[in-house]
């Protein structure tokens, strides 16, 4: 659930829920029998070929091992299915890191590194005491579509009778003016959107459809914008 407040100064509590198509697939093989995919153990870190040369004393002797033996294979382990595999961290000497530092890498066009920092926690914000605000503020949704990359969507879903018709003013308003309306979180509504800590700074766009007394309110999710490259700006030429 979330708070938001209308161009009224009103504000209401209202639930989420993502906006999914799901499909009905049946994978069969070359014999029409079900088939699915299954995650199967290939290596452990104990016959790894860094522990081998360590054991052995030298990569001669590994290979010797090789010849006369099957040191780098676990027979009982090896090829059996993985259930409830979770991700690890190993470090340098091949022990699980339970601290680790994430780090945000930032490219130029070209591929190139222009900055490296450490990743910065954000905290969720969305669901707190204070509402995500009524901008005000209107862009017509083909100058969206042109400028951000959505990533996500969610829709407000009225939880009573009072939900309902604070979401479906808001959806009929945003409908008749053909825009989309950027929503945030602070006092002027201009900071990112946080659902979960660590997760994703978003941009917030939303939008609004009627079908007589029927409404959808969705919340478009944006972390990515487009923008001229520097070669084209210098040109004077426009995408």
């Amino acid at each position: 659930m979330i708070h938001i407040s209308n161009s009224k100064g009103r504000d209401a509590t209202v639930n989420t829920k993502s906006v999914t198509i799901s499909h009905r697939l049946r994978w069969i093989d070359e014999k029409e029998h079900s088939a699915e995919t299954k995650k199967v153990l290939k290596s452990t870190l104990d016959k790894d070929i860094d522990v081998l040369v360590e054991k052995a004393g030298g990569l001669d002797s590994v290979a010797e091992m090789l010849v006369n033996d099957d040191p780098e294979i676990d027979m009982e382990l090896y090829g059996s299915f993985l259930k409830n595999a979770s991700r690890a961290y190993i470090g340098s000497h091949r022990n699980i890191v339970h601290r680790i530092i994430q780090w945000e890498i930032l490219k130029n066009p070209d591929g190139t590194e222009r900055e490296r920092r450490p990743r910065k926690i954000e905290m969720q914000n969305v669901v707190g005491e204070l509402p995500i605000k009524w901008t005000g503020k209107m862009i017509k949704k083909e100058k969206v579509y042109n400028r951000f990359v959505f990533s996500g969507k969610m829709q407000l879903t009225h939880i009573n009778g009072l939900t309902y018709d604070f979401l479906y003013a808001m959806a009929k308003e945003l409908e008749e003016k053909d825009s989309l309306m950027p929503i945030g979180v602070g006092p002027k509504s201009n900071q990112p959107l946080v659902f979960r800590r660590g997760g994703t700074p978003y941009r917030g766009f939303l939008e609004g459809r009627t079908n007589g007394d029927k409404y959808a309110l969705i919340l478009h999710l944006s972390n990515l914008e487009l923008k001229i490259p520097e070669q084209m700006i210098e040109k004077g030429e426009k995408s």
